[in-house]
């Protein structure tokens, strides 16, 4: 077992101040693989004074310190990746394959763009006789995820350390292992004392207190949209920046003119991937009313040839969610999408065949999903697609918009002009044109309620700024 009970503050691994214990459990296995210490509000002014401390020196430092600093993170956690890939199947089931190709290199990625920008930009400009100058916000609370653990940490900590900001981490208390193998890298990489510390703990606990924090000076967040309005909530009382990246119940709008039968499977596939627990994936599957049949066939086809097992196994394509109460959560709603009338093509209730034990869920697909539906319009956040037909182009727009969610969507066509003019009419923040890869260095945020701000290259890296006007410092002549 995994003895993770102490906290990262100040340049030191530290006994927190409280005793309360949380068992970490493998969902593949449901045996407990780690042991964290739940913090409180005491480790949270800790940690917060370590990073208030260490803020006016390293706000300071220069521009190729930091840059041999993110070098320095690079190379320690490029020397660490067997050990990530490890944590990452082991606490959240990703199969290896996975988190061999996707889950640990997202995190290196995200540190070679923010080494990438930070070479590039002095982050100056002139207006008039005005120099603009963007500046370290100061002290931020990260507050991240489970589903994507390493993607959602660095996407972070990457642009604030190098933006000159000071940072306390608080990873999802479901999958902790690999933030502190990353703990462990900064330490090795030699971030100074207290830019970056790490504290364990629940949301409604450590979460709600870093982020009501009077000292801190921006949250970042990743998770629910129910959490991430609580911690507007606790935010609001000193007016903190807050940056939130939330639900998602994306649209996948093919056009009748697509190759069906590359399309369909390849969406399918997609939402499987990582087990369904991906914010940004394109559940809803919108196809002409006149190619319901064909598309029924190809999803239920590709869904039943999903291989689900150990994610230890070289053959497995898609391993258990995240935990006991996520499955039960995804049954619920699967039983929900059967009460209400949808047509169960593939998948449904229960355990997969070959799996006796672990949080297992069947790849499942629906068709006659209509837009009042519950699976129509909650985040399952499980491997679960829901088929939705339309008559026309503008039927096809108006359901994709039809959500309190605006994170990402998707649109299929032979003709990338029409695929184009679709996109535009999206309410969301990214759209996938045939099926385009996640671009690292683009912007990666919602509208509505999937959050404000951007995370991700350039604009992600000025989340984590202030933008200072020098009046008259700057000779036009």
């Amino acid at each position: 077992m995994n003895d993770l009970k102490k906290f990262y503050i100040s340049g030191e691994w530290i006994k927190p101040s409280g005793n309360e214990v949380l068992d970490v459990f493998n969902p593949a296995t449901n045996e407990v693989v780690s042991q964290i210490s739940l913090g409180n509000s005491d480790d949270v002014d800790l940690a917060v004074d370590a990073a208030v401390a260490a803020f006016p020196s390293f706000s300071q430092s220069s521009k190729d310190d930091r840059i041999a600093l993110l070098q320095r993170i690079i190379t320690e956690y490029e020397k660490r990746t067997e050990a990530l890939v490890e944590a990452t199947t082991e606490e959240m089931g990703a199969p290896l394959g996975l988190s061999h190709q996707a889950q640990v290199p997202a995190g290196l990625g995200h540190f070679k763009t923010a080494l990438s920008l930070l070479k590039k930009h002095d982050f100056t400009e002139v207006v008039g006789s005005t120099r603009i100058i963007k500046e370290p916000i100061g002290v931020c609370g990260l507050i991240t995820p489970w589903n994507w653990p390493l993607n959602q940490i660095t996407c972070k900590v990457a642009p604030a350390i190098a933006a000159g900001c000071t940072v306390v981490l608080k990873p999802s208390e479901i999958a902790p292992r690999t933030a502190h193998i990353f703990a462990d890298i900064m330490h090795a990489a030699g971030v100074p004392s207290g830019v970056f510390n790490l504290i364990d703990g629940t949301g409604p606990t450590v979460g709600a207190a870093l982020s009501a924090h009077p000292k801190v000076d921006m949250i970042s967040f990743t998770g629910s949209t129910t959490a991430g309005k609580q911690v507007s909530i606790a935010a609001a009382e000193n007016l903190k920046r807050v940056s939130l990246e939330l639900g998602g119940k994306s649209a996948a709008i093919v056009l009748d003119d697509a190759d069906f039968s590359k399309v369909i499977p390849r969406c399918v596939r997609a939402v499987m991937g990582n087990s369904g627990q991906s914010c940004n994936a394109q559940t809803r599957l919108l196809v002409p009313e006149h190619r319901l049949a064909d598309t029924v066939e190809l999803a239920k086809k590709a869904a039943n040839s999903i291989v689900v097992g150990d994610p230890q196994a070289d053959e497995t394509v898609m391993g258990p969610v995240v935990s006991e109460l996520q499955w039960q959560r995804v049954q619920s709603l699967i039983q929900k999408g059967v009460d209400e009338g949808a047509e169960l093509v593939a998948g449904g209730l229960g355990l997969p065949e070959g799996c006796s034990l672990g949080c297992y869920v069947k790849p499942t697909v629906f068709s006659g999903v209509t837009p009042d539906m519950t699976i129509a319009q909650e985040e399952v956040f499980g491997p679960v697609v829901s088929i939705m037909t339309y008559r026309s182009e503008e039927e096809a727009v108006d359901i994709a918009n039809d959500s309190i969610y605006g994170l990402s969507g998707g649109v299929y066509s032979g003709d990338l002009k029409r695929a184009k003019a679709i996109a535009a009419q999206m309410r969301t923040g990214m759209v996938h044109l045939n099926g385009a890869s996640i671009d690292i260095k683009a912007p990666f945020g919602g509208y509505k309620q999937s959050g404000n701000g951007r995370e991700w290259g350039l604009y992600g890296f000025e989340e984590f700024m202030e933008t200072k006007a020098l009046l008259g410092s700057f000779d036009e002549n």
